[in-house]
């Protein structure tokens, strides 16, 4: 989609409306591919064990927060270079992607170390038993020693969404999902005389599909009006955009780093819980994911038409764009959760056949599913807040509803009380609904006084 069509046209709200799907509809898929190959993922370890499927639960929620500052940096540096390419500065937009490429790559080997020397510890803290501990560092080392890799292919699909290309990114998913997909089951169990490597070949697929991943999508952004020369984004070199870029991503670093540390915690008393309470969490977690990805596409076109129009200092028609993504994500998640509380058991008998699991599986999910209104709001309107160059409204947001929501909620529903499964997920509902009402008040008023 051109930029032009976004932001030098009065449309209609049907238009509007099919602007809006045109950018979100890729992303989505994008998102839907990605889950998908996570889905696989467990699906495949699930047949070597529950301990594995443990293991690999464990070492994600910690490659989470890596995940968690790769992708705020990329909120600062889509905000930029959506407003760049709304106001038409295309070197403007270049130059922040060179700036923003260089941080990747840094940030992405100091966790490589990280990964490297702390794998071991850094699973102890997650409460990770000694028989899942052996599997977990195994297949945390593999993954996260290369992260360089994940940074540079979540900052590479930022540029070019931020561009308005969300195609591409959606296109270079499938084929390395495809990959990915083919590699797991070959890699965990083997072809023909060739015996596979288990949990580590999981691992090891999805370093593959990662690699390929950025190689392939800087070879579009090579082509694009935002080329970049990747050597020179590897000099440590300040700019007049380093501090805008630092500005932005820091409050979302903040917040996404807050998320995945209260997920740390409330984890670890899910494990205090019972083994079996958090395998059935991981796998209600890894169902409830499709239902997260409409959200997420939605709130890629929500940032990416926000910032574009206050670029053209449009300020009237981003207001309106935030708020019809918004009412299309609650359309459409609502449907998920619907999905989720009708064929919830059904979901949960792809990875365990124990019918204790399967009814906590199922609790989860249909508790989940009323909330899914909310959750469509709070993605969305933080990917709007973040669009307009808020990105200390979702800190907020997400601090209180993580540590005194959350959190709390868990220990006191799911430990104190000895609700389980049910107290976990009613605790993440609440903080759900709250966050949603308190970001969509932000919007308003944030929208409201730019106009004013």
């Amino acid at each position: 989609m051109s930029s032009d069509l976004i932001i030098n046209q009065d449309l209609s709200v049907k238009r509007k409306i099919r602007v809006i799907l045109t950018l979100a509809i890729p992303a989505m898929i994008e998102n839907i591919l990605q889950a998908i190959v996570g889905f696989v993922d467990i699906l495949f370890v699930s047949k070597l064990g529950l301990i594995e499927v443990t293991a690999v639960g464990v070492a994600n929620a910690i490659l989470a927060v890596y995940i968690a500052i790769f992708m705020a940096l990329g909120i600062g540096t889509s905000a930029l270079i959506a407003r760049a390419v709304g106001a038409g500065e295309f070197d403007k937009a270049r130059d922040v992607a060179r700036q923003s490429t260089m941080f990747s790559v840094y940030i992405g080997l100091i966790f490589g170390m990280v990964a490297l020397i702390f794998a071991e510890p850094l699973l102890r803290l997650m409460g990770a038993e000694p028989r899942v501990l052996v599997d977990g560092v195994k297949y945390f080392r593999i993954v996260a020693i290369p992260s360089v890799f994940i940074s540079l292919m979540l900052m590479f699909g930022n540029i070019l969404r931020a561009y308005g290309d969300t195609k591409t990114p959606m296109k270079v998913s499938l084929w390395i999902n495809i990959l990915h997909v083919g590699l797991v089951y070959i890699l965990i169990f083997g072809l023909w005389k060739f015996d596979g490597f288990g949990i580590e070949g999981a691992a090891l697929a999805t370093v593959i599909a990662r690699i390929t991943g950025t190689l392939a999508l800087y070879y579009f952004i090579a082509q694009s009006r935002i080329a970049f020369s990747f050597l020179r984004s590897l000099r440590l070199e300040r700019n007049s955009y380093t501090l805008p870029i630092l500005k932005l991503s820091a409050p979302a670093a903040a917040e996404r780093l807050i998320m995945r540390l209260g997920q740390v915690l409330y984890f670890g008393l899910i494990i205090r819980i019972g083994t079996e309470t958090y395998a059935a969490h991981i796998i209600a977690g890894n169902i409830e994911v499709f239902s997260f990805m409409p959200g997420y596409g939605l709130a890629i076109a929500a940032t990416i038409l926000v910032g574009q129009n206050l670029g053209a200092n449009r300020v009237k028609e981003a207001r309106s764009y935030g708020l019809w993504t918004s009412a299309i994500a609650v359309i459409v998640m609502s449907f998920f959760g619907v999905i989720l509380f009708f064929f919830s058991p059904w979901f949960a008998t792809w990875f365990t056949q124990e019918e204790n699991v399967i009814d906590m599986v199922a609790t989860a999910l249909r508790i989940d599913a009323f909330a899914q209104p909310a959750l469509a709001l709070s993605l969305v309107l933080a990917g709007a807040l973040q669009g307009a160059g808020d990105t200390k409204s979702p800190m907020y947001s997400t601090a209180i509803g993580m540590f005194f929501i959350r959190v709390l909620g868990v220990y006191i529903f799911g430990l104190r009380l000895g609700m389980g499964i049910a107290g976990v997920w009613i605790s993440i509902a609440i903080d759900l609904f709250i966050r949603a009402v308190y970001l969509l008040f932000r919007f308003i008023n944030r929208s409201g006084s730019l106009l004013d």
